[in-house]
């Protein structure tokens, strides 16, 4: 048995889940999310918890099985407390804006890099070199923050002046060596 899957997803107040065939259907206070179940797959709502149970010991099932917990235990955190990444900017010059709900990058090109965000994504711009990305669907959020980031990844080596990109706020870069003299 699957040690994640075989764990139960407790449901908070204010969280309503629906199973229609295989579709699982979260609803919360910050909005609704829903997701196809793998047909080898059960899942049953009993009270305030929801439980993912496969039908047999196939090795394909037995991947999804834990897989499938993880992504409606995530879609019952994103409708209650919802998820956010931070990019921080790094360089001389890199800097960010919102305009309207566009995003404007400066990333040290001869024209402004311009993102706008999909439906569902929030995007906010609390110092010049700070972007915080929010939404209810933590696969949406990070799909964002990396299309963000790869506009102009960190660089590996070292500038006199600092490093030089975008990185998550997590982030720790590892930088190349440098040439070794004699």
């Amino acid at each position: 048995m699957s040690r994640v899957g075989k764990n139960p997803i407790a449901v908070p107040a204010g969280v309503k889940v629906e199973v229609a065939g295989q579709e699982v259907r979260v609803e919360g206070p910050k909005g609704k999310l829903s997701r196809k179940v793998h047909p080898a797959l059960t899942v049953t709502v009993e009270g305030d918890t929801i439980q993912v149970q496969r039908k047999d010991d196939s090795p394909e099932s037995r991947a999804m099985h834990g897989l499938t917990r993880s992504l409606i235990a995530n879609m019952v955190t994103g409708v209650s407390e919802g998820f956010s990444r931070t990019l921080v900017l790094e360089g001389v010059g890199y800097r960010a804006a919102l305009q309207g709900k566009k995003l404007s990058l400066s990333l040290g090109f001869s024209h402004p890099v311009e993102v706008t965000p999909p439906e569902g994504i929030e995007l906010e711009v609390p110092q010049p070199n700070t972007i915080v990305v929010k939404g209810i669907s933590k696969e949406l959020v990070g799909n964002v923050a990396a299309a963000i980031r790869a506009r102009r990844p960190i660089s590996r080596y070292r500038y006199a002046d600092g490093p030089r990109g975008i990185r998550y706020s997590d982030e720790r870069p590892a930088y190349k060596a440098v040439k070794a003299g004699r």
